[in-house]
């Protein structure tokens, strides 16, 4: 079943983000779901907000996610996000482009 997974990153800053995506994705960053380091990326969605940085991504499973996790956690304390746990939903419509 796909997921929601939303992370609310208060005090996140963008050059924290982009140095995420670059250490996720290489030298590029993340442009697609192929930039992934695990595979089940359905999509990926971030900005700024009034306190810091939010990211929406949608995958095809939690053990995809899980699996990502164990990635970007150490990564994410690398760049000095803050320690959130991620809010994660079952996904009950999707519509695309």
């Amino acid at each position: 079943m796909a997921i929601i997974v939303i992370f609310e990153l208060p005090g996140m800053t963008q050059a924290a983000y982009e140095q995420t995506t670059i250490k996720v994705g290489g030298p590029g960053g993340v442009k697609s779901p192929a930039d992934w380091p695990v595979a089940g990326l359905i999509s990926h969605t971030a900005g700024p907000t009034p306190d810091g940085w939010c990211v929406v991504d949608v995958w095809e499973s939690e053990e995809a996610f899980r699996q990502f996790g164990e990635i970007i956690v150490p990564i994410l304390r690398e760049v000095g996000a803050p320690d959130v746990q991620p809010k994660i939903y079952p996904v009950f419509n999707q519509v695309t482009r």
